[in-house]
């Protein structure tokens, strides 16, 4: 209980200080749906390749919304928890009986209040546009708390780079890396249509492409076991590594102060 409770505390604060920030949360939230309403619109003459798994590429693309905030979710984790290292406020909890995991956990809290808030957004204005779910009511919660994970999971590499740099401008450098990720994925195309071998044999081994597949089967193919049990697997060892990552860089900084 002493350990929850620690948690909450660090939580909360983590969530107050991230929705104090209306001019970190504004852009987060609306530059995926901008992108959105550009690509859904200028990239719908795909669904007329033979093969593509829909006719409406807003149903396509809906996913990339979620995975894009996902990834500013770990920016925000990140420079937080940079800005508290810079300031010694790291260096105050460790004269005090926090435990790291707490520390760990309560740190995350800012990333999945903010992967909540545009989870639900997103959610809401797909459907408002037309977005039909094959998985019906039951598949749209499934897709949001899958989007809500994922968001921790990049909130976990956040909280990793900050631990190892101590530098906000450092874990901001690292957005783009993370979006280079994005890009790489199966992002605009199903693997099987994509014609380029090796930016296929990329798609296919990296794990942002699954994550994707698994929101996106939820929209446009129904209940895939497959798809889903490689999407959560790919975003649970991401928060485990992430994690344990995170834990072994705290010690060691920890010892250091």
């Amino acid at each position: 209980m002493r350990t929850l409770s620690q948690v909450w505390e660090i939580a909360w604060r983590s969530i107050v200080r991230t929705m104090r920030q209306p001019a970190q949360i504004i852009p987060n939230v609306t530059f995926p749906l901008l992108l959105l309403a550009i690509n859904s619109n200028g990239l719908r003459a795909a669904t007329h390749l033979p093969g593509f798994p829909t006719s409406s590429f807003l149903d396509f693309f809906i996913p990339i919304a979620f995975m894009q905030g996902a990834l500013f979710a770990s920016g925000t984790a990140g420079v937080d928890l940079a800005r508290d290292i810079d300031n010694g406020f790291l260096n105050r909890l460790a004269l005090t009986p926090m435990r790291g995991v707490a520390l760990l956990l309560g740190q995350l809290g800012g990333a999945v209040a903010l992967g909540t808030i545009q989870a639900a957004v997103y959610l809401g204005v797909g459907i408002a546009a037309g977005v039909r779910f094959e998985t019906g009511a039951a598949g749209a919660a499934l897709l949001f708390v899958l989007a809500v994970l994922i968001a921790l999971g990049f909130g976990t590499l956040g909280v990793l780079l900050a631990l190892r740099t101590g530098s906000g401008e450092a874990v901001q450098s690292s957005f783009p890396l993370l979006f280079f990720l994005l890009f790489l994925s199966s992002m605009n195309l199903p693997r099987n249509l994509i014609s380029i071998d090796w930016f296929r044999d990329l798609a296919t081994v990296n794990p942002v492409s699954y994550m994707i597949e698994a929101m996106r089967s939820l929209v446009i193919e129904g209940w895939n076991a497959q798809a889903l049990a490689l999407g959560f697997l790919f975003t649970v060892l991401m928060i485990a590594l992430g994690l344990a990552g995170s834990a072994l860089s705290l010690k060691t900084r920890m010892a250091r102060t």
